[in-house]
């Protein structure tokens, strides 16, 4: 099986800071189009991460997404994340999995491999703090605004609580939760440098050229 073009941790850790944009894709955010398809654009549009994300798939669909997406993510200098699930992140040579707060500890997580990237999502600046310390290798923030595409059991954060939980971590950290293309520049102007999004990545007409759009903001 084809492994990652990422070796080690530390190679992994200069790919994440490298990227800004940060799609995360779901078959049902895709408007029936494949996977594959949405990830080689977000690939032609210049990604640099991008995270395979299915809640409501088995982990044979997951497996087999992010086997087919892994030469795409070496053609491309792309680190491949797995959402939720250690396992399938291992056998499909990913190169990392993002792990929310029900999910595997990430001290765990990490006793299964020391190469794997570890995200974790927080909602509080506990939650930041208590990543860090067990051994997360980026979290995220979020959600900063209303979402659609994710159950969550907190209200929005937004920017300030982001700004409040990044000044006091020294974590690399991405963003998320209800971000459009007219958050983009007020979130970098606050600091954040990977901002993750969904739907309006995946659900765009041509998602290349949305990619290229939004990557263009982080310069505005």
């Amino acid at each position: 099986m084809l492994k990652s073009c990422f070796r080690t941790r530390a190679e992994k850790a200069i790919a994440f800071d490298s990227a800004d944009i940060y799609p995360v894709i779901s078959s049902e955010f895709c408007l029936g189009r494949p996977v594959l398809d949405i990830f080689r654009a977000v690939a032609e549009g210049g990604a640099k991460l991008v995270q395979l994300r299915e809640k409501h798939q088995g982990k044979r669909v997951l497996f087999d997404l992010a086997v087919a997406c892994r030469p795409i993510a070496n053609e491309y200098g792309i680190l491949l994340i797995i959402n939720d699930h250690v396992d399938v992140a291992l056998a499909a040579n990913a190169d990392g999995v993002h792990l929310g707060q029900e999910d595997l500890p990430l001290a765990a997580a990490r006793s299964l491999s020391d190469t794997l990237w570890l995200g974790n999502s927080t909602h509080n600046l506990e939650e930041a703090l208590r990543a860090q310390k067990e051994g997360a290798d980026c979290i995220n923030i979020g959600p900063l605004f209303p979402t659609q595409t994710k159950e969550v059991g907190c209200s929005p954060l937004g920017l300030e609580t982001m700004k409040q939980v990044a000044a006091q971590i020294e974590l690399p950290f991405s963003v998320m939760g209800g971000i459009k293309a007219r958050h983009i520049p007020e979130l970098v102007r606050s600091g954040a440098k990977h901002i993750a999004m969904v739907t309006e990545i995946t659900q765009a007409p041509d998602v290349a050229a949305k990619v290229r759009e939004l990557r263009a903001l982080f310069r505005c």
